[in-house]
């Protein structure tokens, strides 16, 4: 047995609890010793899980998540040459866990994409000088590379927000009216904002196409052309100000 089948063996042992892995190399009465390495195994991807979602954590209390950490240990072992990526499908695990829970699936969604966004590729702003010489007619938007977003259905924003700032967060609820979150990073700080489901789609709309145009356009036929027209200037100035966008090309 050479030294890769035998680290593959004990792989084995500590994702998926191989007996027969470790009794390849070890009698019974050893390999029960290797129990000490499975727990201090699952013991850090937990405090890792922990680490990504403090507010989550707190949200379903430390029974609950840890209920829903082991079974994402059990079922998703680390893919990259980084902890710090290990939690980006923890939410492919709360979404089977809790099927009629959507404010978990997006309280996730929002730790994990503010880690994101906080690691994200650096863009430059263009100055205001810069931007009073742009032709917008043939301008194209660059959003941030940070920016992250998502449909959002009930108040999960607002139950973070409450967590973060160490206040008792509202009850979870259904939102009359869906919208989406959005994630991005404004110089050396992750944002989170709720916005309506206009600006969300201008948002997507500037992922498939960059052109201001093309936005204009979108909006004019959802709104009407006076105010598509003015919707389209107050979201590139609101946009602009956050640093979603941060200039054209």
């Amino acid at each position: 047995m050479n030294l890769v089948a035998m680290q593959r063996d004990f792989r084995d042992w500590l994702t998926a609890s191989s007996a027969e892995a470790a009794l390849r190399h070890l009698d019974a009465k050893s390999a029960a010793g290797l129990d000490v390495y499975q727990n201090n195994y699952r013991a850090q991807l937990v405090g890792c899980l922990q680490l990504s979602y403090p507010q989550l954590h707190a949200w379903l209390g430390q029974e609950a998540f840890l209920d829903a950490a082991i079974t994402h240990i059990d079922s998703h072992p680390p893919h990259a040459w980084t902890l710090d990526a290990y939690g980006i499908d923890f939410n492919e695990t709360l979404r089977a866990r809790f099927p009629h829970n959507p404010d978990i699936q997006e309280l996730a969604w929002i730790e994990w994409a503010l880690s994101a966004s906080f690691v994200a590729a650096d863009a430059i702003r263009m100055s205001s000088d810069e931007l009073q010489t742009v032709d917008w007619d043939t301008a194209r938007l660059c959003l941030h590379p940070s920016l992250r977003l998502r449909t959002g259905t009930t108040n999960a924003e607002t139950i973070w927000s409450a967590l973060q700032d160490g206040a008792e967060p509202p009850e979870s609820e259904m939102l009359q009216t869906p919208g989406a979150l959005i994630v991005w990073r404004h110089e050396f700080t992750s944002r989170l904002k709720w916005i309506d489901i206009v600006e969300y789609a201008a948002l997507l709309s500037l992922r498939d196409d960059d052109r201001f145009t093309s936005l204009c356009d979108a909006l004019v036929e959802h709104l009407g052309e006076e105010d598509g027209i003015a919707m389209a200037g107050k979201l590139l100035a609101d946009w602009l100000s956050a640093g979603i966008v941060t200039g054209t090309q």
